[in-house]
């Protein structure tokens, strides 16, 4: 073949595999969405910075402590049949209410007992008749505010009805500062201390008489063990006419987390008694307790 002619077939066969330009810019096109899609499923999505999961103040903070019931509550009953017939009865119900910066405490206690005795009358007839020797209840309750880990504000009402006391009633009224002395794993020694109103219903006189006080409470409770407990509480309220005080002494031995057996001893005392009275009334009880949690 000649030369010229070589020249001019070569020069053809590149013509044709050449791409226009109008050909190649449709192929680009069509392509971008191809490549841009695999792309765009990988990519994050924006998010604003307010919109996005980062942790509350309120959950680094510490929970506050949530409001508590605790108490408890104990019975004693005691029955003797035969030569003499006496019954006995005593329970106690103690409730407590902690929330926040405020403590409350409710105390009710109750005592009845009965009694067979011979009468004899005129003519030498005699008869047993029953009698009621001991009828008596005491309502207590009491609001702390705690100004500190130990210090509280406190201001206490106590109520008492006694049939066979110098006074059938006794009630006050008071407002005191208290402070928990010792504070250890085994002790808490609590103190109180402040002025207070007393009214009292004079049994025999039918007398009212009512007057400014001093009121002290001692608190004490001590582990002897894992499962003994001693606790002692003293109560003084001291006017012009009566000082009245009254001790409380408690071990308690637990069965289990609920149950426990109480020995208890409770002396009172009235400076101010009548004649047919003793000054100092004692009670000896053996009671079933149950806590509750």
């Amino acid at each position: 073949m000649p030369r010229p002619l070589h020249s001019i077939a070569l020069l053809t066969a590149m013509s044709a595999l050449t791409i226009p330009a109008w050909a190649a810019q449709n192929i680009k096109q069509a392509a971008l969405p191809q490549l841009a899609k695999p792309i765009a499923k990988q990519a994050i999505p924006y998010r604003p910075l307010a919109q996005r999961a980062h942790p509350e103040p309120e959950s680094l903070a510490p929970a506050e402590p949530q409001p508590k019931w605790t108490g408890n509550g104990e019975l004693g009953y005691a029955s003797a049949h035969g030569n003499s017939t006496t019954e006995s009865f005593n329970g106690r119900l103690n409730m407590k209410y902690a929330d926040g910066f405020w403590a409350h405490s409710f105390d009710l206690f109750g005592l009845r007992a009965t009694g067979e005795f011979t009468q004899t009358d005129d003519d030498g007839n005699s008869q047993l008749e029953r009698r009621t020797t001991a009828n008596r209840y005491t309502v207590n309750g009491n609001s702390a505010y705690l100004m500190d880990a130990r210090g509280t504000i406190n201001t206490s009402l106590r109520h008492e009805q006694d049939d066979f006391g110098t006074y059938s009633r006794q009630q006050s009224l008071s407002l005191s500062y208290g402070n928990r002395v010792i504070d250890s794993e085994k002790t808490q020694l609590d103190l109180q201390i402040g002025p207070g109103y007393r009214r009292t219903h004079h049994r025999l006189d039918d007398e009212e008489q009512a007057g400014p006080i001093a009121r002290g409470r001692i608190g004490l409770k001590y582990s002897m063990s894992e499962n003994t407990e001693l606790v002692n509480t003293l109560l003084v309220e001291s006017g012009d006419y009566n000082t009245f005080a009254q001790n409380d002494l408690g071990v308690s031995v637990a069965m289990n987390s609920h149950l426990a057996l109480k020995a208890g001893w409770q002396a009172r005392h009235n400076s101010n008694a009548d004649d047919d009275r003793k000054k100092t009334d004692t009670l000896t009880t053996m009671n079933v307790v149950y806590k509750f949690k």
